[in-house]
């Protein structure tokens, strides 16, 4: 066990492409290495509740759940056959509150392109599942974009770099088989720029983006420009599942960021792989790429905090097994506490704690968790 505070780390810029999450036993859930041009064995989706049982972190107001009793659009009309991917593509273009009726089961959605938020139709879009639906992707495509300097989404502000809507809730869902690899940005099943992101109750399995590359990532998500530095919140959520329900990319399995400041609370993320190869900026004849099993930091002024987290069997080629975490300024930290990180798989480069590749003048400060 290792407990304490303190270590500061100094490093460089590196980016880690998404591996494969995994949660707890109750999601039995599968999914592919994602290592083919469709993103993997398509794998059916059984239910269960996300997030990691031994959690028992408090969630702060701002993560919790959304209200969704007066919803804007409710997709379907009862059965799973009314829950087709273009009514729900048309109600995230609407915007608002977004819930489902397909029935009394599990109920899957498939996507053959993705559903993408417009930037006038905020303040508030929240996408709510109810715990019995499944985004999938197919394997041909992401399933959610927003961007906020995105002109074809419509610009909404001389900032779009850092404005605070829209504001993007996903919870009670599943997001699988979820294909970014053509996509030059990652995020094999979100990628959310500007305005802000929130996580809850979530499943994110067999998602990809790009295999290669020094600066691209996301198996699962991938993120920018949060509006004012604030964080994303991830609560009650699962990365994965076990083995070969993960999600891979070039870097970050999981969770792949430039500057983005986490707060993952109660989550489970395991069997995520970051493939890429030769780190960043990418060595010698090398594609680059291959950090952040779990999780990939990189940017500026940011912070990573876990709590009553899981993070184990992240796979890496280059650096940060469990978490990549570079602050070009040297200005960032990392909170961990009662939390664990164990058995990730591969890397190198651990000034501090292994598992988390780091600068060495990085404040990392620990409590009530293991490292090992």
């Amino acid at each position: 066990m290792t407990q304490g505070q303190g270590l500061r780390t100094k490093g460089w810029f590196f980016l880690a492409a998404l591996g494969c999450t995994v949660g707890v036993a109750q999601l039995l859930v599968a999914c592919g290495s994602g290592s083919n041009d469709k993103g993997g064995t398509i794998v059916p989706i059984q239910p269960g509740d996300p997030g990691n049982p031994d959690g028992q972190c408090a969630i702060p107001a701002a993560a919790m759940l959304e209200d969704v009793s007066s919803p804007t659009t409710v997709v379907g009309t009862g059965t799973p056959e009314s829950c087709t991917g273009d009514a729900f593509i048309a109600a995230v273009a609407a915007g608002g509150v977004v819930t489902f009726n397909c029935g009394p089961d599990v109920a899957t959605i498939k996507l053959g392109k993705p559903a993408k938020v417009w930037n006038d139709k905020g303040p508030r879009i929240v996408i709510d599942g109810g715990g019995k639906v499944t985004l999938s992707g197919e394997g041909v495509t992401r399933i959610l974009y927003m961007d906020t300097c995105d002109q074809n989404q419509v610009w909404t502000s001389s900032h779009c770099d850092n404005q605070e809507t829209p504001q993007l809730t996903v919870q009670n869902l599943t997001f699988a088989n979820g294909n970014a690899k053509n996509e030059s940005d990652g995020g094999g099943a979100i990628f959310a720029s500007g305005g802000r992101l929130k996580v809850i109750n979530s499943r994110f399995m067999n998602n990809v983006c790009a295999d290669t590359g020094p600066d691209i990532g996301g198996g699962a998500i991938r993120a920018f420009e949060q509006y004012n530095g604030l964080p994303i919140y991830v609560v009650n959520s699962t990365f994965g599942g076990s083995d070969g329900m993960g999600n891979v990319g070039s870097n970050g399995g999981a969770l792949s960021s430039i500057g983005v400041s986490w707060t993952v609370l109660n989550t489970v993320i395991s069997y995520n792989h970051a493939i890429g190869n030769g780190g960043n900026p990418a060595s010698s004849g090398t594609p680059g790429g291959g950090s952040g099993g779990g999780i990939y930091n990189d940017g500026n002024t940011m912070t990573l905090t876990l709590c009553g987290t899981l993070m184990q069997y992240n796979q890496v080629n280059a650096f940060g097994s469990a978490i990549f975490f570079v602050t070009n300024d040297h200005t960032g930290n990392i909170v961990i506490d009662s939390s664990v990180i164990t058995n990730n798989i591969g890397g190198s480069w651990y000034p501090t704690y292994p598992q988390i590749s780091n600068h060495d003048d990085t404040p990392i400060t620990v409590t009530n968790s293991t490292i090992q």
